[in-house]
């Protein structure tokens, strides 16, 4: 399986994201300037985090009109995986590949510490690592990573099981506790959490590596 790693100005999060393809996962991955137009060779795309053009009108909103984005947007319409974190989130909301929106956190102030999440849908492409209901730990640092959405679309999550991560101790004020979420064909993963930081024991935590062992069961099962 072969790896996209979108490179924005601004990103902060794409090596992480490299490397935990390349020294956790031991599969092939390779930068893409968000200049591009192509991702032919590609069989999964991931969005990192950081502050993509300095955050400036709202995080991720500029990043979402690149032109490598229509290819990002082929790839979830063909059904291929599609990961993004915070930032990375913050741009598949704006391009409405995910429902909702990223607002400020409820303090008002950035937040980056440890977090416990619950896993609470372990049948998605991203989760089948994960024992259903299990407290993982994975590191936040954002500023704007309160998850909110109107009452429709939280029934339509729920009813569509496309909450795939709650915080056990909600540190923004996201709604319904809500830390990442899938669409409804499943192929397309937002969290604001940072699963790449979180794949060696030095780091604190081994928990993200099942994340993206969980992409790459799914890509192997899918092809056979």
């Amino acid at each position: 399986m072969k790896f996209a790693v979108i490179v924005f100005p601004g990103s902060n999060c794409d090596d992480d994201l490299f490397y935990a393809i390349r020294d956790g996962l031991h599969e092939q991955v390779a930068f893409v300037s968000y200049t591009e137009t192509s991702l032919d060779g590609f069989d999964g795309v991931l969005l990192p985090g950081g502050f993509s053009y300095g955050d400036y009108l709202r995080s991720g909103a500029i990043a979402s009109l690149s032109p490598i984005m229509n290819e990002v947007r082929r790839f979830a319409d063909e059904g291929k995986l599609v990961f993004g974190t915070c930032n990375g989130f913050q741009m598949l909301t704006e391009m409405n590949l995910l429902p909702g929106a990223l607002i400020r956190n409820k303090k008002i102030k950035f937040i980056c510490k440890p977090v416990s999440l619950k896993i609470v849908n372990n049948q998605t492409s991203f989760t089948t690592g994960y024992k259903n209901q299990t407290l993982i730990e994975l590191p936040i640092a954002h500023g704007e990573g309160s998850y909110y959405c109107d009452d429709e679309t939280l029934v339509k999550l729920k009813k569509n099981k496309q909450i795939v991560f709650r915080y056990e101790d909600n540190p923004n004020g996201s709604i319904n506790d809500i830390a990442g979420i899938v669409n409804e064909r499943g192929n397309v993963l937002g969290m604001m959490p940072h699963p790449e930081r979180a794949i060696e024991a030095l780091l604190g935590s081994t928990d993200g590596l099942d994340l993206f062992k969980s992409m790459l069961m799914t890509y192997r099962e899918g092809v056979r």
